[in-house]
């Protein structure tokens, strides 16, 4: 990128984030997730930091907030407000660390970890110990005098509590000669700074979030989006009883008076003392080790704390070494924020290129500059088909908004046409196949291109891969490219030819020895003993899914039974209806098909009877599985589910009975609270399937 064009891009940034952060920070209202402003201010950080002279006096990385509201009277901070540097991967904070050990002259430093609530930013001053002035963040220098509503919250102590003198004692017994004995004791029984200023957030808990949305929904009113609007607008009401009736609460987080205190950790504990509630999570660790394994434990803990929570902040521990490493702009060298995985975030299309799938099918896939969206590094994405690339109005060059959640790949959410460039290209839809170069064409009344050639060897590899992936037949250690290896190599044509590989055949191919060799033809042997389910999902006809697939099986029970069925007997079966019908018997009718499995039965593969259980409770129930489970496999949970008669779709609509939610789990559970969908936790659906096996 050159000086120019980082000018250009900067430029259209810093519009469309002060757009966003108007809306955000003054009218209490946006239009866009907070991870997808994250990811714009994100972009905007690195530029400037790769093109120092592109940076302008009124850059949102320059500032912290936005305007006082004009109704409050404006505070002008002691000290100011500051913002934060965020970090979103593991590499980034690495970095980070590694920076301040430069500047500190020690590679290894402990650092104070917490928990990053989602609310709004406040100070609370206390004259002689009574809250005086309670006010915001505001612009970092000066934010809005909030007192009265601040103080109807119930976890804002409105004096400050006095320690006995055996707390007093315990804390200079723990912390003997790592602060000031004297300064500490006359701070805590009321003798010392006659001001003291704590800070924290103002947020609300998810029960009293999901209390008001029922509030407004019983009122015919509308809901609140999220409960840092919330708490925002709660502040900032001009009537009182407005913020006390939305019960928020305070976690206070930086204690800012020097009360002879030399570290963060005991902050901590006299924050405590002082009657404030700190957040329970905060420690001290030592090491990027350490910061690594509390930010994965709030990740996996996060769903259970009761509060939204979208990262971590690291800080230095000890506080002269943190003032010692001065100020960068609006931010503080000494204290981070590692965010969680967002699920939204924005990167650039540099290309589009079309794969070809088992059916024929091309499916356009964007090319994007490398990002990090729902804790993996991504720069592919899925965009379906031509239609889809229309209805977005995509073209190479433009910046999309790409969203994830929990085990979903990316996908464009929109384009981002406030920033496309001058040369944006218009994506071109190919008239020939890009593996084989036959016509492709439209089917009737499908929206995919497709290429017809039946000798194709992408639509060879595909239907391989798809045979042997984990939904079909299992086939442990071979992947795309192993499956791609070996048809390239003339080792493997048909799908019998993977069940007579020898293990001194393979092992003469690059990348396998005898020892892996030996493990995939084991791992072939295994998987040829199947499911008529599995078996079915393998031959990768179209329209045919896991559901689709166990709705056959019960019906037809053999394989020699389903080989053989007609148009008119899949018709007759459960939730089958005249398109999947034609699909499947079309499929059937191919002599070629019924070759090739009479090929596979001979290399060995045998197909299980299947049986349908004669209990089955949770008939008529609809189980959808997301985030991980422990126990077991999400497979293996819904294989459970099936055995006792319950349907288990992809997806969640108002039909589904439970969403059984695990960590990580993301819009599938959104969508079930949306609708009022029971959700279960893996222990609760432990016990329900007890209960129904018993």
């Amino acid at each position: 990128m050159t000086l120019q064009e980082a000018k250009e891009r900067a430029s259209k940034l810093r519009a469309l984030i002060d757009k966003y952060r108007y809306e955000y920070h003054v009218l209490d209202s946006s239009e866009v997730s907070d991870a997808e402003l994250d990811s714009y201010k994100h972009e905007l950080y690195k530029l400037e930091q790769q093109f120092p002279a592109v940076v302008t006096p009124d850059s949102p990385t320059q500032r912290v907030g936005g305007v006082a509201l004009a109704q409050f009277v404006k505070v002008t901070h002691a000290r100011p407000m500051l913002s934060m540097e965020d970090v979103f991967t593991p590499e980034e904070f690495d970095e980070w660390y590694a920076r301040i050990g430069k500047l500190l002259e020690r590679p290894r430093f402990d650092v104070f970890c917490m928990v990053k609530v989602d609310g709004l930013a406040m100070s609370l001053n206390y004259d002689d110990g009574v809250l005086t002035l309670a006010a915001t963040r505001g612009d970092g220098k000066v934010g809005e005098d909030v007192t009265a509503n601040v103080k109807t919250i119930e976890s804002v102590p409105l004096s400050l509590r006095v320690p006995s003198e055996k707390e007093i004692d315990a804390f200079l017994a723990r912390h003997k000669g790592a602060c000031d004995a004297r300064a500490v004791r006359a701070a805590l029984t009321g003798k010392g700074p006659a001001r003291i200023e704590v800070r924290g957030e103002v947020y609300m808990k998810q029960k009293d979030f999901e209390r008001l949305n029922a509030a407004q929904r019983a009122a015919n009113q509308e809901e609140f989006a999220n409960p840092r609007n919330v708490s925002a607008g709660s502040i900032r009401q001009l009537d009182p009883k407005i913020a006390a009736s939305r019960k928020l609460s305070f976690f206070a987080w930086d204690l800012v008076t020097d009360l002879g205190h030399a570290t963060h950790d005991q902050e901590w504990e006299l924050m405590a003392m002082l009657g404030f509630t700190v957040n329970r999570e905060g420690a001290l660790v030592k090491g990027v080790e350490g910061v690594r394994a509390f930010w994965a434990g709030m990740q996996e803990k996060r769903a259970k704390l009761g509060y939204w929570i979208d990262g971590s902040v690291v800080r230095v521990n000890d506080n002269a070494a943190f003032a010692s490493l001065g100020v960068v702009g609006k931010t503080p060298r000494a204290i981070v924020a590692w965010k969680f995985p967002a699920e939204e975030a924005t990167t650039v299309v540099e290309d589009v290129i079309w794969n070809v799938g088992r059916s024929g099918a091309l499916t356009p896939v964007a090319k994007m500059k490398p990002t990090w969206v729902g804790g993996t590094t991504v720069q592919n994405a899925s965009l379906h088909n031509a239609d889809e690339i229309e209805r977005l109005g995509l073209r190479i060059g433009d910046t999309i908004v790409l969203y994830k959640a929990g085990d979903i790949i990316p996908k464009v959410k929109r384009v981002v046409l406030e920033l496309r460039p001058k040369g944006a290209r218009a994506v071109a839809v190919p008239k020939k196949c890009p593996a084989c170069g036959a016509p492709v064409e439209r089917r009737d009344g499908e929206v995919a291109i497709t290429c017809e050639n039946k000798s194709c060897p992408a639509k060879q590899v595909e239907f391989m891969a798809n045979l042997v992936s984990k939904r079909a037949l299992d086939i442990d250690g071979l992947g795309y490219k192993v499956v791609e290896t070996l048809m390239n190599d003339g080792l493997v044509a048909r799908p019998g030819d993977l069940f007579r590989l020898k293990k001194e055949t393979l092992a003469d191919l690059e990348r396998f020895g005898d020892k892996s060799a030996e493990n995939l033809v084991a791992a072939i042997a295994h998987a040829a003993k199947t499911t008529l389910p599995r078996f079915i999902i393998a031959l990768g006809i179209q329209h045919v899914g896991d559901e689709t697939a166990v709705d056959i099986a019960e019906a037809f029970s053999t394989l020699e039974k389903f080989r053989h069925a007609t148009r008119e007997e899949l018709t007759a079966v459960d939730g089958i209806g005249e398109v999947v019908a034609e699909s499947v018997a079309a499929w059937l009718h191919e002599k070629e098909h019924q070759k090739m499995i009479d090929d596979m039965l001979d290399a060995g593969v045998q197909v299980a009877r299947t049986v349908r259980a004669a209990n089955q409770p949770w008939k008529g129930l609809k189980f959808v599985f997301t985030g991980e489970l422990e126990k077991m496999t999400r497979d293996e949970a819904k294989a459970k589910a099936r055995s006792l008669g319950a349907e288990v779709p992809e997806s969640v609509s108002a039909k589904t009975t439970y969403v059984v939610a695990g960590p990580g789990a993301g819009s599938k559970l959104e969508k079930a609270k949306k609708l009022g969908v029971k959700t279960l936790d893996e222990a609760a659906f432990l016990a329900l399937l007890a209960k129904a096996s018993t």
